[in-house]
Parts: structure tokens; C-alpha cells; sequence
């Protein structure tokens, strides 16, 4: 086997570059799939990396390979150190595991995220103009600080978002509800019991930047 192709259960599709399959497998075991794969993974989030490139998913996976994964994500997802000559790696953000110091500021004024945005398609839409938004099994529900491609905005949803639901950022600090922002500058909140209600959408548009809701 080629030592850059992908093993076959490797995420991502066939026909997907190896880089694009190594990222989403990568993805998938520093935020969720770590205890699947048999990785002791720290408060943190780091995982060794030694450990990491063991795995059978990530066959054929070097260091240096996993160096330019880490350099060339366009979102930022992952955080490569070195402690005492051993490397740690880990996801930004994004777990639905466990990990409870994760490297977060927490937001205390609208002044820090004057624009907060949730990205998603028509179809979701239709469920969160009623139950709000969730946070779907992971620990917080992803926001963004703009939309797509502007300036400082690297992470925090899809391009492909069809409806964009601005937050109130002031009512939602008022109400004493947890914003923070991750490293990559993803704005995170579990909401009040996992969900945000939609009392807390100042408006939403369509990407034809009609309002639909407000």
C-alpha cells in the first residue's frame, strides 16, 4: 500500500484526496471516536501522537503528513505542541466527548461578538423556527463571529448554509447564558439545557439576504 492512501475504512468518500480522508478521520477521533479507538485522551483534549498514528483508521498517516493536515485546515480545527519532546495533538472545538478544559474565552460583552450567526439549510430551519437550536450531541452549539469568508472568519459553519439566524448577543448575556470562543474563533454556547431558544434570534435571513424571521 501506498503509505500516503488511506486504509479503506477511513472516513470521507473514495474519491475523496487522501488529505480530505486522513482530515475527516482525524476529525472524527480527536472529537468524538477516541474511547472507540482505544485512545486516553487528557482533560484537555490532547491526545498523543504516537498513540494517534497507531490506529488502524490512520494507517499510512506520517508525522509530517499530520503536520500539514494541522497547517493547512482552512477552519483551524486542530492544535499540534510538543511537551517535554512528546507531541499531543487535538480538536479545537467540536466534541461531543467529555473534555473539560478546552482552551475557551468566554465572551462577557457584546462588544467581544457584535455579530453572532448560526448557519444552516431550509430543512433544519423549519425544525429550529420551533424548538430552537441544539446541540446535537456535542458539547456546544457551533456559532460563527460573521458569515463565510469575511475577514477573521475561519470556522463556525458550513458554506454551504442556505439560512443564516443571527443570535442576541445582548439578551443572551442578560439572561446569564454562556458564550465563549474557541481558539479558532468558533463561538460556542450550550444554550439553557443544550438548546437556544428562538426568543434569542434577533433575525434570520435566506442567502438572498430576505429576512424570514424576525
Amino acid at each position: 500500500m501506498d503509505p500516503k492512501q488511506p486504509p479503506k475504512n477511513a472516513r470521507g468518500r473514495p474519491t475523496d484526496s487522501p488529505e480530505v480522508r486522513y482530515s475527516k478521520t482525524l476529525s472524527y477521533i480527536l472529537r468524538h471516536g477516541a474511547i472507540k479507538e482505544g485512545l486516553e485522551m487528557r482533560n484537555d483534549g490532547f491526545i498523543r501522537v504516537d498513540d494517534l498514528l497507531s490506529r488502524p483508521k490512520l494507517r499510512g498517516l506520517d508525522f509530517e503528513l499530520l503536520q500539514q493536515l494541522v497547517l493547512n485546515n482552512d477552519k483551524k480545527r486542530y492544535q499540534l505542541v510538543s511537551e517535554s519532546g512528546v507531541s499531543f495533538i487535538r480538536a479545537v472545538q467540536g466534541h461531543s466527548l467529555d473534555t473539560t478544559q478546552l482552551e475557551l474565552s468566554q465572551i462577557l460583552s457584546t462588544d467581544e461578538a457584535p455579530v453572532v450567526i448560526h448557519g444552516t439549510n431550509d430543512d433544519a430551519w423549519s425544525s429550529i423556527k420551533v424548538s430552537g437550536l441544539k446541540t446535537m450531541g456535542r458539547q456546544y452549539i457551533h456559532l460563527a463571529a460573521g458569515m463565510p469568508k469575511e475577514a477573521g472568519v475561519v470556522s463556525g459553519m458550513r458554506n454551504s448554509s442556505t439560512v443564516f439566524i443571527y443570535v442576541d448577543v445582548g439578551k443572551v448575556l442578560r439572561d446569564d447564558i454562556k458564550l465563549y470562543k474557541s481558539l479558532n474563533g468558533v463561538i460556542l454556547t450550550s444554550g439553557i439545557e443544550n438548546t437556544l431558544s428562538p426568543q434569542y434570534f434577533s433575525k434570520v435571513e435566506n442567502n438572498r439576504g430576505e429576512i424570514i424571521h424576525s
